[in-house]
């Protein structure tokens, strides 16, 4: 398995809005409030599987 497959984690609340479009402080936000059950917080850093990100905005799309 190559390792752009094995990792595809998204580190920072930074980063994160930009893959699901928005701000920071809106992608806090909507982490504070469980909005976002994708995003897990190791540490002080929070983190999120790509795919699971898209998995569950295309559910969200689909209900």
């Amino acid at each position: 398995m190559t390792e752009a497959k094995e990792l595809d984690l998204i580190w920072g609340v930074g980063p994160i809005g930009k893959e699901i479009g928005r701000t920071y402080q809106q992608t806090y936000h909507m982490i504070q409030a469980g909005h976002l059950p994708p995003v897990r917080q190791v540490g002080q850093r929070y983190v999120a599987s790509r795919r699971a990100l898209i998995e569950f905005f295309m559910k969200e799309a689909a209900a």
